[in-house]
């Protein structure tokens, strides 16, 4: 199926046949962040009975203990970080965004790795009216999908590049890593804290979504965002950004 985009006096095409999912599977030893333990797919036990067909019951049945903020690709609102908690299913009711895909090499800031406000500047126009910024960091291969990140004391967003994030109205961050702030920063959350204006002005409606892998073979450039998660009543819920090429028609003819 496809559409017609009207976008910043600009036309273009979208195939919907034509998805490019940027998220990581739920797995067993798949993805792990922040020390905890592995996710766990395994049959539910009653008794005698095995929820697995190979044991002999006549369904799969399995239980899943995961954390959606260290096991996936997740969604998160403001209620990651406020005392109200809110939800990200509550605070979300849109799920088509603008999006700009982006790809940077983060700086080495003493014995850190980081986003500057410079290298989302030289990447992102002004005025460019999108939703939502999706960031991929270099070097990049799909040991993202499997990698524990645990210590590994991972790049983040310096607050000055959020703020610029920010000035520019996008309400919605995307990016390949644990966190969008130092893994170990002593609590303060800078980089989230700057992103939704905690807690002074608040901004609700805007997400962060963390642990996304974007291959090689997707460019930078503008794309429509298909948000997808699980509607669950929790600050995180895990999700699958799917993208779709922008055709302009004047390319069509």
């Amino acid at each position: 199926m496809k559409t017609i985009l009207e976008h910043n006096k600009n036309s273009f095409i979208i195939d919907f046949n034509d998805p490019l999912d940027i998220s990581i599977p739920i797995m067993s030893n798949g993805v792990c962040a922040w020390g905890v333990d592995q996710l766990k797919i395994e049959p539910h036990i009653d008794g005698l009975w095995i929820g697995d067909v190979s044991k002999g019951a006549v369904v799969n049945f399995n239980n899943i203990s995961f954390n959606p903020h260290a096991h996936c690709t997740h969604t998160e609102c403001v209620g990651h970080i406020s005392p109200q908690k809110e939800s990200i299913n509550s605070q979300v009711k849109q799920f088509f965004f603008i999006a700009k895909l982006i790809t940077v090499l983060p700086k080495k800031k003493n014995s850190d790795c980081v986003i500057t406000k410079n290298m989302i500047e030289s990447s992102f126009v002004n005025n460019e009216n999108v939703d939502a910024l999706i960031i991929r960091t270099l070097p990049n291969n799909d040991n993202k999908k499997k990698k524990n990140y645990f210590n590994s004391n991972h790049p983040y967003l310096v607050k000055a590049a959020v703020d610029y994030i920010v000035d520019n109205n996008i309400n919605h961050i995307l990016i390949d890593l644990p966190s969008i702030d130092k893994e170990k920063d002593e609590g303060h959350l800078t980089a989230h804290k700057a992103f939704w204006k905690f807690p002074d002005d608040i901004r609700l409606n805007c997400t962060i979504t963390e642990l996304i892998y974007v291959p090689d073979s997707i460019l930078d450039g503008l794309y429509l965002l298909n948000l997808q998660f699980s509607p669950f009543e929790n600050d995180a819920s895990p999700s699958r950004p799917v993208l779709f090429k922008l055709k302009s028609i004047k390319h069509e003819y």
